[in-house]
């Protein structure tokens, strides 16, 4: 399953070490959520990801109404991406 989607890019500062997230649109978090998946830890799910020319193996994480993708800090280096900016996401679902 392919997804594109835009989202703010967010810090999740309760650790010590700061991880920043895009967030997909929770009607699209929903519809994932009722896709047949082999159960993962925190109810993950496997992705490959695409910001730009950057693209990566990760997963999404249901937190709270929607998914969140974690943002490691070689893709944001290399796409220029900082809190509170906007980011357009491929997303490849690769469990379903």
């Amino acid at each position: 399953m392919r997804i594109e989607f835009e989202s703010e890019v967010t810090r999740w500062s309760a650790r010590v070490d700061s991880w920043f997230f895009a967030t997909l649109p929770e009607d699209l978090s929903l519809e994932i959520r009722e896709l047949p998946a082999p159960p993962r830890g925190f109810g993950s799910l496997r992705v490959r990801a695409r910001i730009g020319l950057t693209s990566w193996d990760t997963s999404i994480f249901f937190s709270g109404t929607a998914f969140v993708l974690p943002l490691k800090k070689q893709v944001r280096d290399a796409q220029g991406i900082e809190e509170g900016g906007v980011v357009l996401v491929d997303l490849d679902i690769l469990e379903v």
